[in-house]
């Protein structure tokens, strides 16, 4: 079979994919009695229609940017890391540490030591799952959906018993001082009339986009980044080519865990301003699906993560206006799941015997 080009694997595919998906949703929606070209035409005005939406959705993509990133990362080395959300977690209390520590005078050196603090929490919290498989072979599926438990625990002890202020009833540390404030997106000259000043959006959508780069060159245009596909392609091989599985195993783990700890310098410290209980609110798993529709590419995860903060503000505002519950919005995502992943070959293989039957006409 004649392999795809690769804008087609990239965008086609998973555009199909999610037509098809739409398409089920729709018959769901007049299944229980609501019009679906009126719940589109709600979701796209709540998302896309004001800068109100459009603030929620880029904040809800920055989350899914650096937890996409983070899976695909990992999938090149053959690492099913869905320990996201301990790892976003862990990062949080990074972020939180960091934050409190100082009177900063400034928010750019605010951003950069919690930039720092929330990737050492995340891959720190990774390392110890990325150990027991490198080293005793158990499966990192099992370790990192274990850890994000643990995580969790340990973050609400810590909380409730250490970080809490004194007289405080709320689970949750004291504001960050007034110098590790981020300006939102509506506060940057020329954005202000772009984006509202009420939304989330902040600057770590920046360091987001660069993170997407970042990883594009780390992984094609490295020699670690050869060494992590080599790996993720066939084991034997990479180690018959004097790989080291282990150092391979260790180092996209632990890119993967600071990836998703860097999740929290948005959620925490752009939006809360201090770190709560469930700050992460399931972006770790949503990663996965974001990574998955966006063949661990950088840039399809960059689509897929604004496809899904478009799902997520959209869904909201839905919610608010139909009678649709807001947990149809997590069918959409499940069945975006199910067709970019499990039955991906369902449409695959039809386009790539179309591609094959196009270029033998052409010859």
């Amino acid at each position: 079979m004649e392999k795809l080009p690769r804008w087609a694997d990239l965008i086609l595919i998973p555009a199909i994919n999610l037509l098809i998906a739409f398409a089920i949703s729709a018959l769901v929606i007049l299944a229980i009695g609501e019009d679906p070209v009126n719940a589109i035409r709600l979701m796209v005005s709540g998302a896309l229609g004001s800068a109100y939406g459009w603030g929620y959705t880029l904040y809800y993509a920055t989350n899914f940017i650096f937890t996409g990133l983070a899976v695909a990362v990992a999938f090149h080395a053959s690492q099913f890391n869905i320990g996201g959300e301990g790892q976003a977690t862990l990062g949080g209390l990074g972020v939180a540490l960091v934050c409190l520590a100082l009177p900063w005078p400034h928010w750019t050196l605010a951003l950069l030591a919690a930039s720092l603090g929330a990737a050492l929490f995340g891959a720190a919290w990774a390392a110890i799952p990325a150990w027991l498989q490198a080293k005793r072979g158990s499966h990192i599926v099992i370790t990192t959906i274990m850890f994000n438990f643990i995580g969790a625990s340990l973050l609400n002890y810590i909380l409730v018993n250490i970080m809490r202020p004194v007289g405080s009833m709320d689970p949750a540390t004291a504001r960050f001082p007034a110098g590790a404030k981020l300006p939102s997106l509506h506060d940057i000259p020329g954005l202000g009339l772009i984006f509202g000043k009420s939304t989330p959006a902040n600057v770590t959508l920046f360091i987001a986009l660069a993170a997407c780069v970042a990883v594009w060159a780390l992984i094609w245009h490295t020699r670690l980044g050869y060494q992590i596909r080599a790996f993720g392609k066939s084991e034997a091989a990479a180690r018959y080519a004097g790989i080291n599985p282990v150092k391979i195993i260790m180092v996209a783990m632990l890119i993967s865990g600071a990836l998703s700890g860097m999740m929290a310098i948005n959620n925490v410290m752009g939006e809360s301003e201090r770190l709560v209980l469930n700050a992460v609110e399931g972006a770790g798993f949503i990663g996965i699906a974001v990574a998955l529709m966006g063949r661990n590419h950088p840039f399809g995860v960059f689509l897929a993560a604004i496809l899904f903060g478009f799902l997520y503000q959209g869904g909201a505002e839905l919610a608010l206006e139909t009678a649709i519950p807001r947990e149809l919005i997590t069918v959409i995502q499940a069945l975006v799941i199910l067709f970019t992943g499990a039955l991906d070959n369902m449409v695959r293989r039809p386009v790539e015997r179309a591609f094959l039957r196009a270029g033998k006409e052409a010859q």
